[in-house]
């Protein structure tokens, strides 16, 4: 398996990306330290692009610190290495009075706080459709581009009818933000055949749902809903569309044998078989420590075969869902997935 991906032209990415998520304080309190220290391991060990947004609260300024590290203790030259993708989320309540000013302050926001020139990768996420303007804010950050604010344009978690649109257009992307894993293969409901037919790559999130891809929950009983964060309550309800409790302790038991055979664990089969995925450019997966990095770089080397493949594909074939596009679910506010969503999280950060 490569273990970069080029991107777009001249822009090249390893296939695993250090995920900023976790960093944001809803996994429990961050040491500033320690976290920059972090951020530095991973691209000791290879893991060089960093996925973040400006609704983490103090990702980008961690890692923002991160690079200052790398530059005053061991030069510009590798600092320049550093690539940044961050995801512009305009709050719910300011969708209807969108504007220029607010998407260019985001950005500049954003680039203050990474103490960079420019952001290697805007990602732009918007979250109701009913509401007119995704299509002329992704031209105004297209606007940006041209200026040199910005080196590439992606989207988060749009669907097809409203990706189309903004394709239509004339912005080019060079790629979508998406849930992609074994339990959830909405993307190739649709969008895969539009994503192929436009050039655009996936960098995946939640390869590993969460931690319940993992060994900790192979064989232990099925949790109740009051689990320790949103992160783990969002997975579960996706672990319940994939086909329930049982149906997804035979694909841990699956993933496993797989992992056995390569002396590796669950996770890192899952995030290998989701980067054997046509489409995929990288899996975005976020690390407790330093270990943990080293551990997450060593998907780039899991070489799946044809029988492994099988084994894990045999177990999907029985699953239910989910069903329906990209995000889909988790836009609907009323329902089980989008009434646990957080909308408004820029309020009050600038």
């Amino acid at each position: 398996m490569t273990t970069t991906f080029e991107l777009a032209p001249g822009y090249v990415i390893p296939r695993v990306i250090r995920g900023g998520w976790q960093l944001a304080g809803g996994h429990g309190a961050i040491d500033r330290e320690q976290a920059v220290n972090d951020l530095v391991a991973a691209f000791d060990a290879g893991i060089t692009t960093y996925d973040c947004a400006d609704i983490y609260t103090g990702v980008e300024e961690l890692i923002g610190a991160a690079r200052l590290k790398l530059a005053s203790e061991r030069g510009l030259d590798v600092a320049a290495r550093m690539k940044v993708h961050t995801k512009l989320v305009p709050d719910l309540e300011a969708l209807s009075r969108i504007s220029r000013p607010y998407i260019r302050g985001i950005v500049d926001t954003s680039l203050k706080r990474l103490k960079t020139e420019r952001l290697d990768l805007v990602q732009f996420h918007w979250w109701d459709y009913a509401l007119p303007g995704y299509v002329e804010a992704m031209g105004w950050l297209d606007e940006m581009r041209a200026e040199g604010k910005i080196r590439n344009l992606g989207t988060t978690n749009f669907d097809v009818p409203h990706l189309a649109e903004i394709v239509d257009s004339g912005i080019r992307l060079v790629s979508q933000q998406l849930q992609y894993s074994v339990l959830d293969q909405r993307p190739l409901n649709g969008f895969a055949d539009f994503a192929r037919e436009n050039g655009i790559k996936f960098l995946c999130y939640g390869t590993v749902a969460g931690g319940f891809l993992s060994e900790k929950w192979l064989g232990a009983p099925e949790p109740d809903m009051q689990l320790e964060n949103r992160s783990l309550v969002k997975y579960k309800l996706i672990i319940d569309d994939f086909g329930g409790w049982a149906l997804f302790q035979d694909l841990l038991r699956a993933l496993k044998a797989v992992g056995d055979r390569h002396g590796v664990d669950i996770a890192t089969v899952a995030g290998a078989w989701v980067l054997r995925q046509p489409l995929v450019a990288a899996v975005i997966v976020g690390a407790r420590n330093r270990d943990h990095a080293l551990a997450n770089a060593g998907i780039m080397d899991v070489v799946l075969s044809d029988a492994d493949l099988a084994a894990i594909q045999a177990v999907i074939d029985r699953s239910s869902g989910p069903e329906g596009d990209v995000y889909t679910l988790e836009r609907d506010r009323t329902g089980r997935h989008g009434s646990i969503m957080h909308y408004n999280l820029n309020a009050g950060k600038k």
